[in-house]
């Protein structure tokens, strides 16, 4: 089993907290409403949405799930591992994400997020998927930011 891990940092006007609350919280009402033609539902599958639960992603196109290995509200770090559906093939045995939301300097934030991508055999991932995977969440994150900073009261 090869390994491919990489981290990504983002910088964003909104502060920590409310982007937790909205991108990671409350992730299962707020991405089906504003992207309704990429994700259609987000289901709790098992668990109570604490560690070791698993969420259910349904895309126009399939699904992914995703299991939640650790949420710390007050740190505001999400730690969840792809365990089935798109993304996961005879290839990619699983991918990990570490995400965390810090403070910045003019108070924003700074999201950091480390990926482990878990490959069978000796299969290397291309550069061209790569990119590809961090600019559909850097777009993700782009979508919930554009959404908070038009609704200052929300999440807060």
């Amino acid at each position: 089993m090869g390994v491919v891990t990489y981290t990504d940092e983002h910088t964003s006007p909104v502060p920590p907290a409310r982007i937790f609350k909205a991108s990671i919280l409350d992730s299962h009402n707020l991405m089906p409403k504003l992207l309704p033609d990429a994700i259609k539902s987000i289901e709790l599958i098992k668990g109570d949405g604490r560690a070791g639960s698993i969420n259910q992603i349904n895309f126009a196109g399939g699904f992914a799930k995703h299991q939640i290995d650790e949420i710390d509200e007050k740190a505001f770090t999400y730690k969840y591992t792809l365990i089935e559906g798109n993304g996961i093939s005879d290839k990619i045995e699983k991918v990990s994400y570490d995400i965390k939301f810090e403070g910045s300097a003019d108070g924003g934030s700074i999201s950091k997020m480390t990926t482990a991508i878990y490959t069978h055999g000796d299969f290397e991932i291309k550069d061209e998927e790569l990119k590809a995977g961090k600019e559909k969440v850097l777009g993700l994150y782009k979508v919930v930011e554009a959404y908070l900073l038009k609704n200052p009261d929300v999440y807060v």
